[in-house]
């Protein structure tokens, strides 16, 4: 039996309780509302019980308030906890059969539903700080207004602080909409004096005096932050932070009577600013009068006990307690008469655009500052300073927004599925949520894989097997997912410990005057890569050390290693929990001892992980990274990305936040279990991740994107890139797939393009008889490709598109690979063979025309060579046109004659192009240009041009002989005739390897010359005297002719070539010898070499080479051959005559007699031979048998033509080195260089006997013009500038002074003739040899 209910007569509900009986016996709900105090929490289910009510629930916001209740109202009825008064929290269930009232959290109610739809294990329900409208009790209060027509028995209670008690009864209105009635009962308060005095500077707009601020309390017209400006009323304020108003407003209330100060701040970061700012403040004071205590969610147990609890500092005066607005309502600190309001706190908030949780730092609204000023009230009369303008609080709304409104709604969306209670939009909350955060909260679901993804926010809805396995969970959805997914990868009892951890507080402790040591000791667990295997770290070790410590023992460990003991009580209560509701999913977790046996892989903990946080992955953004390299927190510079920035879902950017162990060296890739907006967006309890791990969970919530499609040859198919993207977060940057698998038709096209069109196999499929087919249709193909290029026509063979149509039209729409398409091809080439195989009909239209071999011949004949020709059509190419492809070994011998008349098929085109390139006054008598063309063309004919005539020179004279217009072959542009009409020469080696390219024939000649003498000497090299084979790598296809030098007594057919010869001791020397190489006859040229003290014999590449070689060779063989009469002339000679030999420019006197030796020589041998050349032995001897019997006189007589050349050559210079007018210089300039000319090292030889004897008089003509001069220099420069005029036309022939040794006979002469003409100008006393003047110079040089 109960005993008699009493009710405290102080309670203002005490006075009221037969007025709220009566509401509750008449009324189905009841609205009580009472300021903090008045009793209503403890004296209400009582007033039920006297009532008759036999089931009471009474929820409680906190578990701490539901186990205190149940113990005051048990005390007050006389009972124990667990009888007639019980309570149920999340891990302690107080309650029995015989209960009838239960205390309980309002989330325990809502688990109930789940078995209990009707609840009708009770008949009142008492919901309780309703004002404070969390998610948990706007939902009750909408299932209740549900429930209650179905329910009329059921009796509820809405209790509330005077904080808008209207809502909750229009809330509850009766059919008729007659509001639920209220019952107001007031608290006990205290007056609280409120003084405003604002941070921001103020000014008021009124000019009106009776405006001045009315000061509410005590008469304190001012505080130190407002200053009287006079009669005008007008009040200004300095700005001020928020830590300078806090210490005026301390200084300000040290001037009233004793009594502590809370003061409220937004955060923890503030409330350790205004820690350190306060105790600065009152450390120079001397004693210690003040003490300085905080108070915030995260603060170790021990500290926060030192608010409730009386001062063990001696001497204090004041207690100053900075709190957040976890004061406000759930605690009161005792002993508060003082409160001090900064007017912010950090809301909680969802963020409907980034999709996180916001913890920004607000204005609170009116309800919440008129809490926290009646927190001064409660024992005496207070005062509250807020540090804000009345203004600026009446601005401010009057109720704190309700959760429902500012959090994502997946919990209770899941819930009510779970319950079947209809489209969310429908249900009767006290606040409808807004529409975008019932559909992010949806989505929240449907990226758990908790619903369908084709669902929507309706009743629609249907869960999944996860959805349903969610809610049976009492967490977060999140969390919950990551227990279900830890199920497929054997990590349940890890992941359960984690989640455990993160839904608790953080049990480790950071005191504040112990923070290092704190550290140090927390440190042990750190895994730099995850914050979640440090957690697991932290729960093997406490379950180790529970195993084997006792329970004081194992506290005291707690407490030495900075554990908060309570919260890892907590922690294991939640794990058990989580462990015994997860039994139904079927979760296999291993009990054995932390540490035995192999450790889980991290890796599977991470994948189970990802699997609630699919939208928390972030990648490191790499070009913040480098630009910030040196930056710590703080806000960027220069618009530059701070350090570690990560990109995250739906392009929001977050920082990973400064306590995690990854802040120091970031990963790439992260995941987050929690995303909190402050001064930036953090990331807290981070795990550095592979992005990829997340595919196989996110499902339909993934994008893919395809790029870069092409044909990878080694594979053999058509592949792409593939970009995933989660939420915008590329999980998969770069991955190669197969093309077919998302776009099968263009992969088939690629195939058959780049495959069969272009022959891109992966393997060589030349002898492979399944492709018999490609290789026809590739013939066929370069056959008509063919007759395009000789013809340069495009309208012949079809494009590559045809050939695509071709195979599109044959091979079914499923072969997208080469594997395919031989496994299709192998069963389909026997019922049809030829199905691929290509005809010259398929491809080439019916007017293509046929290849004119005459017109485009496929070879090139010149003499008894023939070349190659090929042929291109490609415009602007470098081998457009037509190319002759020129052997090696033939290229000395071709003459750029004949080439330039180009194929018969272009040579009209190209008369034509020849005609538009003459001068306008020749062109106009020859147009139309094509026509004239085509009459120039038949008047050639087809004979071959005479020797060394261009077809320039040919065109010319046709047109002369058809018009009568003078023209010559100089006056065609052919630098603008079109690049495809000149012939190209291509040079080859015998391997077929290119060695250059050109349309100038004589320039490649001259490139090559070396190589091509050395090719063609290998193609005649043969083993003789045990001397190497051939060089080169052609083969000679016929024999050598007309014979191969033989030594006496040797056969015909040894080797040609030989080196270090001092006497003729062969037959006969051929002028050439042939053989054939590849079809065309190569012929050389053997000549004797001069190599100074012997002879070689080479073969040349051309004649004009064994012209130029030949006379030195046998000038050596006749000097070996016969005695040198050096040493006797030499011997023989004046001592005059070797003074003046000794003034030679030669570099010795021995070289100089060696010269002259060489000048005998070949006198008589040109005497002989014209040409210097000699072929046979018996020529030989003939002229060295001359040589012996006239080379002593005719050095004698060399010899003494050098003494009077050079005393002639002495003379001139004394003369010119005496003239010193500056006036005469270009004349004296001009006879330097004639001297320079005359006499030179190698003088003799290279002038000749002959032409030697006229030496002296052209010096001595030297030394008259010098002498003349001054008389007439007039005159003189005259005739210089005649013989300037013919040494310019000399130099065009192509003339050096000195002579070139192989210049031509007509330059020769006219060198010498240009000497005759200076003597007929200068020295006409001394008579020219014979008749000379400028034109019959020119004449000499024209040929």
């Amino acid at each position: 039996m109960l005993a008699e209910i009493t009710y405290p007569a102080e309670l203002p509900v005490s006075r009221q309780r037969e007025e709220i009986a009566r509401a509750i016996r008449e009324n189905q709900v009841v609205i009580v509302a009472g300021a903090t105090g008045s009793g209503k929490t403890t004296q209400l289910p009582k007033i039920c019980l006297e009532l008759g009510r036999e089931s009471i629930g009474h929820t409680q916001p906190r578990r701490l308030a539901a186990r205190t209740i149940a113990e005051r109202i048990a005390d007050e009825l006389g009972d124990e906890v667990g009888g007639v008064v019980g309570y149920q929290v999340r891990f302690t269930d107080k309650a029995s059969a015989s209960t009838r009232i239960k205390l309980m959290t309002d989330g325990i109610l809502l688990n109930e539903m789940h078995h209990d739809r009707m609840l009708r294990r009770y008949d009142t329900i008492i919901i309780d700080e309703a004002h404070e409208r969390s998610l948990n009790i706007d939902f009750l209060l909408g299932y209740l207004k549900q429930l209650l027509p179905k329910r009329p028995d059921l009796k509820v209670i809405v209790t509330s602080a005077t904080i808008d008690p209207e809502s909750f009864a229009k809330h509850f209105a009766d059919a008729s909409g007659e509001p639920a009635p209220i019952i107001e009962v007031s608290g006990r308060t205290f007056p609280v004096e409120i003084r405003y005095r604002p941070l921001v500077a103020e000014d008021s707009a009124s000019d009106d005096p009776d405006d001045e601020p009315e000061t509410v309390g005590t008469g304190q017209a001012t505080g130190r932050g407002r200053v009287s400006t006079g009669s005008t009323g007008r009040v200004a304020a300095d700005d001020k932070d928020y830590l300078q108003g806090i210490i005026e407003a301390l200084d300000e209330l040290d001037r009233e009577s004793r009594g502590d100060v809370l003061v409220f701040l937004s955060g923890e970061n503030e409330i350790r600013d205004a820690e350190e700012a306060v105790r600065g403040h009152y450390s120079g004071r001397g004693a210690a009068v003040t003490e300085v205590l905080p108070l915030y969610g995260r603060l170790s147990a021990a500290d926060q006990h030192r608010v409730f609890q009386p001062s063990t500092v001696a001497g204090v005066r004041r207690r100053v307690v900075l709190a957040t607005n976890v004061a406000e309502t759930s605690l009161t600190v005792p002993g508060i008469k003082y409160v001090i309001d900064a007017g912010t706190a950090r809301i909680s908030r969802y963020s409907v655009r980034s999709k996180v949780q916001r913890l920004p730092i607000e204005a609170i609204s009116q309800a919440s500052a008129n809490q926290r000023s009646g927190r001064s009230g409660r024992t005496s009369d207070g005062i509250a300073i807020r540090l804000y303008s009345e203004e600026d609080f009446a601005r401010r709304p009057e109720f704190t927004e309700p959760e429902v409104l500012r959090t994502n709604l997946a919990a209770v969306i899941l819930q009510m599925i779970s319950l079947g209670l209809g489209d969310i939009e429908a249900f009767p909350f006290l606040t409808p949520p807004d529409a975008r955060g019932v559909k992010d909260g949806v989505e929240l679901l449907r990226e758990l894989g908790a619903v369908d993804a084709s669902g929507g926010a309706a009743a629609g809805n249907r869960l999944t097997k996860v959805g349903r396995a969610l809610a049976k969970l009492p967490i977060e959805p999140r969390f919950g997912r990551m227990v279900v997914e830890s199920k497929q990868h054997g990590v349940s009892r890890e992941v359960l410990a984690i989640v455990a951890g993160l839904t608790i507080q953080d049990p480790r402790e950071r005191p504040l005057e112990r923070r290092q040591q704190a550290d140090e000791q927390h440190a042990r667990f750190a895994d730099p890569t995850s914050d979640f295997i440090t957690l697991l770290n932290l729960w093997n070790h406490l379950e180790t050390q529970q195993r084997e410590l006792g329970s004081s023992a194992f506290r005291r460990m707690c407490k030495n290693e900075f554990l908060n003991y309570l919260r890892v009580r907590e922690w294991n209560d939640v794990y058990r929990q989580l462990r015994q509701m997860s039994r139904p999913l079927g979760l296999e977790i291993d009990d054995k001892t932390p540490g035995g046996g192999s450790a889980p892989d991290a890796d599977l903990i991470h994948k189970s992980l990802l699997a609630g946080l699919l939208s928390h992955i972030g990648l490191k953004d790499s070009p913040a990274s480098t630009t910030q390299s040196g930056t710590r927190g703080g806000a960027p510079s220069g618009g530059r990305k701070p350090k570690g920035e990560y990109l995250g879902a739906r392009q929001s950017r977050f920082l990973i936040f400064p306590g995690s162990a990854l802040a120091k060296k970031q990963p790439d890739a992260i995941m987050s279990a929690e995303l909190v907006e402050t001064s930036r967006l953090f990331a807290r309890m981070n795990a550095a991740i592979d992005p990829a791990w997340a595919e196989p969970l996110a499902g339909s919530l993934l994008k893919r994107s395809y790029s870069e499609p092409h044909w990878e040859k080694r594979q053999g198919s058509a592949v792409a890139y593939e970009k995933v993207t989660l939420y915008g977060v590329p999980i998969v940057a770069r991955r190669r797939i197969q093309l077919s698998r998302v776009d099968q038709a263009y992969a088939r096209e690629l195939f058959l393009r780049h495959a069969l069109v272009e022959g891109d196999w992966p393997n060589d499929i030349r002898r492979d008889r399944l492709f018999d087919f490609d290789r026809k249709n590739r013939k066929l193909r370069a056959e008509l490709e063919a007759v395009e290029e000789r013809s340069r026509r495009r309208d012949i063979l079809f494009d590559d598109e045809a050939v695509f149509e071709f195979y599109d039209s044959r091979i079914p729409g499923d072969v997208t690979s080469t594997r395919l398409f031989e496994t299709w091809w192998r069963a389909a080439k026997q019922e049809s063979p030829d199905l691929l195989t290509m005809t010259a009909e398929a491809l080439a239209p019916e007017d293509a025309p046929a290849i004119d071999e005459d017109a485009f011949p496929p070879n090139w004949k010149q003499d008894d060579q023939t070349l190659s020709l090929r042929y291109r059509f490609e415009p602007g190419a470098s081998d457009d046109g037509v190319t002759a492809q020129v052997p090696l070994v033939l290229l000395a011998r071709l003459r750029p004659e004949g080439f330039d008349r180009q194929v018969p098929g272009l040579r009209t085109e190209l008369v034509t192009a020849m005609i538009k390139a003459l001068p306008k006054v020749i062109r106009r008598n020859v147009v139309p240009a094509a026509d004239w063309a085509a009459k120039i063309v038949a008047e050639l004919g087809e004979a071959d041009a005479p020797a060394g005539m261009s077809f320039a020179d040919e065109v010319a004279a046709a047109i002369k002989r058809l018009t009568h217009t003078p023209v010559t072959g100089a006056d065609f542009a052919m630098d603008r005739i079109p690049p495809h009409l000149q012939m190209s020469f291509r040079v080859v080696d015998g391997r077929g390897k290119q060695l250059a390219v050109g349309k100038d024939l004589r320039a490649l000649q001259a490139q090559l010359a070396d190589r091509a003498r050395d090719a063609v000497a290998d193609t005649f090299a043969t083993p003789a005297r045990g001397e190497r084979g051939p060089r080169g790598p052609r083969q000679v296809d016929g024999p050598v002719t007309p014979g191969s030098i033989a030594a006496a007594g040797e056969a015909p057919g040894a080797g040609i070539e030989r080196t270090g010869l001092t006497s003729w001791d062969f037959a006969e020397l051929p002028r050439f010898v042939d053989t054939t190489v590849g079809g065309n006859r190569v012929r050389a040229y053997p000549a004797l070499i001069d190599d100074g003290t012997a002879v070689n014999i080479r073969l040349l590449a051309t004649p004009e080479e064994q012209a130029r070689a030949m006379p030195g060779g046998i000038r050596r063989l006749l000097m070996l051959a016969t005695p040198s009469p050096v040493n006797y002339v030499q011997q023989h000679l004046t001592g005059n005559e070797k003074l003046i030999l000794a003034t030679s420019p030669y570099p010795s006197t021995t070289a100089l007699f060696a010269d002259c030796l060489v000048a005998c020589v070949n006198d008589v041998l040109y005497r002989v031979k014209d040409d210097g050349m000699l072929f046979t032995k018996l020529e030989f001897d003939t002229v060295r048998d001359r040589v012996s019997g006239v080379v002593m006189d005719t050095m004698f007589e060399t010899v003494g033509l050098v003494a009077r050349t050079l005393t002639a050559l002495r003379t001139a210079e004394k003369t010119v080195k005496s003239a010193t007018s500056m006036a005469l210089l270009p004349a004296l300039s001009d006879a330097k260089e004639q001297l320079a000319g005359l006499v030179f090292p190698g003088f003799v030889s290279r002038t000749g006997l002959e032409r030697l004897r006229h030496v002296p008089r052209y010096l001595e003509g030297v030394t008259m013009r010098v002498g003349k001069l001054v008389d007439n220099p007039g005159r003189d420069r005259v005739w210089m500038n005649e013989v300037q005029t013919a040494l310019t036309r000399f130099a065009e022939a192509g003339g050096t002074i000195p002579l070139a040794p192989d210049a031509p006979a007509n330059v020769v002469r006219a060198r010498w003739l240009i000497e005759e003409l200076r003597i007929s100008l200068f020295a006409q006393e001394l008579r020219a040899a014979e008749s000379v003047s400028l034109q019959r110079i020119t004449k000499v040089l024209q040929g």
